[in-house]
């Protein structure tokens, strides 16, 4: 039966406490091993994925939209917490329109090595620390066919609750992992047989166009921070700088939208049939 709660401090909800609080749950969820999954889309993906749920907290009216949820939930004796959304946001420090939040366990992180081995497509992101750019680059690489994302020490976290949301839950779909070192990574991708591509704005960039009308066949494509674009190491070591063309006085694109354009334009060409 669902666990009724009325007092926000109640230490069985330790793992819900403070979810707006950025710097506290960016150090804590790594360290306890777990993801907040928020809204019925998202935890049904995580689920689908075969992420593990450790609790699920909700509001009275999701206990029927997610009833079979939360039934796969009492046969695994896992608690499901229910209160009212004042008590909800005490807790959580937001108004929970969406309705329903599942603690996850964070799975382990795959190899680099192990991702790139029938990779064509790859996405490096450096250090982008705005967790929504990160949310929408996965959302583009889900649906523009990239085989894998790889992220640098200092990027911000896939699975920190706004990263998820914004991607719709394609973080669970999309295989990613952390690469580091960095830069260093940068020679591991060309041992492995990539091309890779630095998105930045360089004297010697070449036109996104160019590469487009011979595209490689394994390709890593490397976006930058969001103030200061990528390294000059980075650069520096890439085999190649890329550079959208652009009208309008325009110079940059965001870097999600960026990440966008450059994914569909080098994706991987349709078979031919003969």
């Amino acid at each position: 039966m669902p666990v009724r709660v009325t007092d926000p401090t109640d230490p069985r909800l330790t793992d819900y406490v403070a979810l707006t609080d950025v710097a506290l749950r960016r150090r804590t969820e790594p360290e306890r091993g777990l993801y907040i999954a928020e809204s019925e889309k998202v935890i049904r993906r995580a689920l689908r994925a075969g992420h593990q749920p450790r609790s699920f907290l909700m509001a009275e009216r999701w206990l029927t939209d997610l009833a079979d949820v939360v039934a796969a939930a009492e046969r695994q004796g896992l608690p499901v917490y229910v209160g009212e959304h004042d008590i909800i946001e005490q807790l959580t420090g937001f108004h929970l329109h969406r309705g329903a939040l599942a603690a996850m366990q964070r799975p382990v992180l795959p190899q680099v090595a192990d991702l790139l081995r029938s990779a064509r497509r790859v996405a490096v992101l450096e250090d982008i620390v705005d967790h929504t750019n990160v949310g929408a680059i996965f959302r583009s690489a889900a649906a523009l066919a990239i085989d894998a994302v790889l992220v640098t020490p200092r990027c911000a976290d896939p699975l920190y609750r706004r990263s998820i949301r914004v991607s719709m839950g394609t973080v669970f779909q999309v295989p990613w992992t952390r690469i580091d070192p960095w830069p260093d990574g940068v020679g591991a991708l060309q041992r492995a047989g990539f091309t890779v591509a630095a998105l930045a704005l360089a004297t010697d960039s070449v036109s996104l166009d160019e590469l487009e009308r011979r595209p490689p066949e394994r390709l890593a494509l490397v976006l930058g921070t969001e103030g200061d674009g990528l390294s000059p190491r980075t650069v520096a070591a890439a085999d190649v700088t890329l550079r959208i063309p652009m009208a309008g006085g325009v110079d940059s694109l965001n870097v999600a939208a960026a990440s966008a354009v450059a994914f569909w334009a080098l994706r991987v060409p349709p078979a031919v049939h003969t």
